[in-house]
């Protein structure tokens, strides 16, 4: 696998993915599965394999993801997860008049193991569904992971950061951590442009949010970092593959906007605090 992770801090050893529990598949495997035909395009983007080995995720592990939407990384955890692990889709609270998108996310504790059951088949993981005022006590302090990807300038700009945090600290075992990707502005980008609407958000902030939460910085890594990306779209993230915001059908733009490639990504490691 190339360039596992960078810039541990505090010397940091992340051990190299381990040797599978019977029954379980090697992350090799789980990327090469057919069900996941449609998924690998994104593979160089999002490097899965890397990304979970960084977040110290292991098969066996409680593993909460948070908004799975239409199941990228769920085709992925489940498998990898194997049938000693538990794999937890979380969703926001839905308000009873939601429509469109965000109805979609209603009664996630019925609808994600129907779907998680076409999405991967037999086996794997463990299933569980929540929404944020769902989430079954008998889930607390037992999630060795939660993990975030791409979705916290959602969080921020939909007022769900305080529930979900302190859903997250009430879940964790007292060792468990945090792993973060997300789209990352530039370190001098204005507050204005920060916020989330455009989907950028400063790895500081995102880094001084976590601590009021009591999660430490482990560890940061440069897997998903793209320095092609200016970070400063008028249309915000999905100005870039895949959504090409504003270009159309222009092949020419589409092209330029390929050549850059998916948004450069900030990839966290945080501890739950005591």
């Amino acid at each position: 696998m190339k360039n596992l992770m960078l810039a541990a801090l505090a010397g940091l050893m992340l051990p190299s993915l381990p040797v599978m529990a019977q029954g379980t598949p090697a992350m090799e495997q789980v990327l090469a599965d057919a069900r996941r035909a449609e998924d690998t395009a994104r593979d160089r983007y999002r490097h899965p394999a890397e990304t979970l080995a960084f977040f110290q995720v292991q098969p066996g592990m409680s593993v909460m993801d948070f908004m799975p939407s239409s199941g990228w990384y769920s085709r992925v955890l489940i498998p990898f997860l194997g049938p000693q692990g538990t794999y937890i889709g979380l969703d926001p609270r839905i308000a009873p008049d939601a429509t469109g998108y965000m109805a979609t996310m209603r009664d996630t504790a019925t609808r994600l193991p129907r779907q998680a059951a076409e999405w991967t088949g037999e086996g794997g993981a463990r299933v569980v569904g929540a929404n944020l005022d769902t989430v079954p006590a008998e889930l607390d302090g037992t999630v060795d992971r939660v993990l975030v990807f791409r979705e916290l300038h959602n969080i921020r700009r939909n007022d769900w950061t305080h529930q979900l945090l302190s859903t997250a600290r009430r879940l964790l075992k007292d060792d468990g951590m945090v792993g973060i990707v997300q789209h990352r502005a530039k370190a001098d980008a204005p507050a204005e442009y920060t916020q989330g609407a455009n989907g950028y958000l400063r790895e500081k902030d995102v880094i001084a949010l976590m601590d009021s939460y009591g999660f430490d910085l482990v560890a940061q890594s440069e897997v998903n970092a793209n320095p092609k990306d200016s970070a400063d779209w008028e249309g915000g993230v999905w100005t870039l593959p895949p959504s090409y915001r504003g270009a159309g059908e222009d092949a020419a733009r589409r092209a330029e906007l390929d050549a850059i490639g998916e948004s450069d990504r900030m990839t966290l490691l945080f501890r739950k605090r005591a």
